[in-house]
């Protein structure tokens, strides 16, 4: 009796095993799949924040250059200087400066746009995702020694 009982319970304990066994084999391709979403989506979550700081910064420093000719440049440069701290890949990376209103009561705009490579995660081929962002940044209209009225 006790010999049965012995080789009832091994027998429970084999085919709770092969049952596991293939539970896991119908879900670790799904766990698989949304660890592969939730990196892909990251990546692009921080391409966009990052092309938000971008946009501000090079907004930013147009608006405090010292001359309209030197304003879309230096922002470019300051725009490019913060990619580089977000470990952005130059290639992908267009920003442009607008100064065509660089004056006191005017404003510069900086639009940025990132081309997110997800290549290197399985399932997706050669899939990239496209992030901007756009920034307006008043000059100050208190400012000295620029041309324009504070209108």
């Amino acid at each position: 009796m006790i010999a049965a009982r012995i080789r009832s319970t091994r027998a429970g304990s084999a085919e709770q095993f092969g049952q596991a066994v293939v539970e896991l084999a119908l879900v670790l391709p799904v766990l698989l799949l949304l660890t592969l979403a939730v990196l892909g989506i990251d990546r692009v979550t921080q391409a966009h924040m990052a092309a938000r700081a971008i946009a501000w910064e090079a907004a930013r420093a147009a608006a405090l250059a010292s001359s309209a000719n030197g304003a879309a440049a230096q922002g470019a440069a300051e725009g490019m200087a913060v990619a580089e701290d977000y470990h952005l890949q130059r290639s992908a990376l267009h920003v442009t400066v607008d100064a065509s209103q660089f004056r006191r009561g005017g404003q510069v705009s900086a639009a940025v746009r990132y081309d997110v490579s997800l290549a290197d995660l399985p399932l997706l081929g050669r899939a990239t995702v496209r992030v901007g962002s756009d920034h307006t940044e008043p000059v100050d209209p208190y400012r000295s020694g620029l041309r324009g009225d504070a209108s």
